[in-house]
């Protein structure tokens, strides 16, 4: 496909400009700047060109709308269009972020509604829904415990991080100016409660712990690691990244965790990818809510409590999820910074409204029951997939896994040569997006596959039919699978020389 630099031709347009009913200004004397378009480089195409070369474009782009899109620790879910709908409604577009309290009632309300959905979902005191994303949620996670202990006079030093943890937990860290100490897993994928034991020191102010971990593993150990940070005064902070495996089966802060952040992009179905927006909300217990950023919503005159409402399902068993029923007449929302211990502000505005309103959608839609029963069919797919695929590849730790399940190209590498990394470029031939590969560290020749609960067993089927079929090609065509993919527009790269050398620019011949 060519370029649209290549299908120029002078003097053509794609629109007419209308001429002008206002006086001419010379702009470059104006600004002292040259924006006219003889000084840009800008292609000459008609309409029909245009529209033709970027629908050919978007045929070859790649998204959940598309295809089954199996990316590990990522949770890249189908997103329904209802929640699409809801946040383009106009009282949610066209409100002002600096709108006065009192014209913003509706939209403070959904905001607050979604904080204490959250906290009950997650079994957390309170939740702020300001940070841009789940790593912009790590750093202020991290910076309300380097003030709960700057507050309590201690100066704590050290984070502990897990091996398999998501590299930006010690990004996270480092940036608070702790000093991140790994700590190891053990045969089973966990904690290897031996080595936090000789970690956990009166200089530690906390454990990073992603829960299930990248392994898509639960840690079996969880009450015995919050019972030893605690034990020596440390936090024990909860990575959300991987929620997806877990909601209305357990709560965080039910296991001990006192801080977590999540990813509303990821567990609550908006779409995200090609660097935003995201939502990561952050949630802490009770020890950590004066610390939470500014401004806070605060509602007078309800009388509604959240803590006592715990409806039943349809099974008898008590709901994390309170649907209130609130009269708007009833209740005055407000922001509010008057909190002197806050670690301030982290993000302009009030985080990123609109993903808010779509995750909010999507817990209204679903319930409890709903929530509770994706989590399950999330579960199901990956040790569907895990069982499947098992006897193909290497499976480095063979027990139930939660939403995702990690295999090893070891075998390939052994018998032919074949790479975790040819294993992905094939699977492009087959029309899917490849999975995460080569995390976590800790498996060589990684390969990481999450189906999220959105896909039907039919899918999977085909997908591990085509997984399958690599590896039936490892062995008796190696040399086609390390040249893959072959039905693409461009074939192999050099994966290290675009990523030293990058050449992004178009040159005129």
């Amino acid at each position: 496909m060519e370029l649209i630099f290549e299908i120029s031709k002078p003097g053509r347009s794609a629109a007419d400009v209308p001429a002008s009913d206002v006086p001419a200004i010379n702009i470059e004397n104006a600004i002292g700047k040259k924006y006219l378009r003889g000084d840009l480089d800008l292609p000459e195409v008609a309409e029909i060109d245009l529209i033709r070369h970027y629908t050919n474009l978007s045929r070859r782009n790649f998204g959940v709308d598309l295809g089954f899109y199996p990316l590990g620790s990522c949770t890249m879910k189908y997103n329904p269009k209802v929640n699409e709908n809801v946040a383009v409604l106009p009282g949610f577009t066209g409100l002002h972020p600096y709108a006065d309290d009192e014209f913003a009632q509706g939209n403070l309300q959904l905001i607050y509604e979604m904080q204490k959905c959250l906290s009950n979902i997650f079994g957390m005191a309170e939740f702020t829904l300001q940070p841009a994303a789940g790593a912009h949620g790590e750093l202020t996670g991290v910076m309300m415990i380097k003030k709960y202990f700057e507050k309590k006079g201690q100066k704590r030093r050290v984070i502990l991080i897990p091996d398999a943890a998501h590299g930006t937990n010690p990004a996270s860290g480092a940036l608070c100016g702790f000093d991140t100490v790994e700590l190891r897993s053990n045969s089973e994928g966990g904690v290897d409660i031996e080595h936090l034991q000789s970690l956990m020191t009166d200089d530690v102010a906390a454990l990073m712990l992603t829960n299930p971990n990248t392994l898509g593993l639960f840690e079996r150990n969880i009450e015995k690691v919050a019972q030893i940070v605690h034990g020596r005064g440390g936090l024990l902070y909860g990575d959300g990244a991987n929620a997806n495996a877990f909601l209305g089966k357990t709560r965080p802060g039910d296991l001990g965790f006192d801080v977590i952040q999540l990813n509303l992009h990821k567990t609550f179905s908006t779409p995200h990818g090609g660097g935003g927006p995201g939502s990561g909300p952050v949630g802490v217990g009770k020890a950590l809510i004066d610390f939470l950023p500014v401004p806070r919503i605060i509602k007078k005159d309800s009388g509604y409590d959240w803590s006592e409402d715990h409806p039943k399902n349809r099974d008898g068993e008590t709901s994390y999820l309170p649907i209130p029923h609130i009269n708007l007449k009833d209740s005055t929302y407000a922001w509010s910074s008057d909190f002197p211990d806050s670690i301030g502000r982290v993000r302009s505005f009030y985080g990123n409204f609109n993903v808010i309103v779509k995750a909010y959608t999507y817990i209204r839609s679903l319930g409890a029951e709903g929530l509770k029963r994706a989590t399950e069919m999330a579960v199901l797919n990956a040790n569907y997939i895990k069982e499947k695929l098992k006897p193909y590849f290497d499976l480095p730790y063979d027990r139930i896994c939660m939403h995702e399940c990690v295999f090893s190209g070891n075998r390939q590498v052994a018998q032919s040569g074949v790479h975790t990394s040819d294993i992905a470029k094939r699977l492009i031939d087959y029309g899917y997006h490849p999975p995460t590969i080569y995390f976590p560290l800790i498996v060589h020749e990684a390969i990481m596959i999450e189906p999220t609960e959105t896909e039907s067993k039919e899918t999977l089927d085909t997908f591990c039919g085509a997984m399958i079929a690599i590896a039936k090609e490892a062995k008796e065509n190696p040399d086609g699978v390390k040249n893959a993919p072959l039905t693409t527009p461009v074939s192999r790269l050099d994966e290290v020389l675009a990523a030293r050398k990058p050449d992004v620019c178009w040159k005129k011949s």
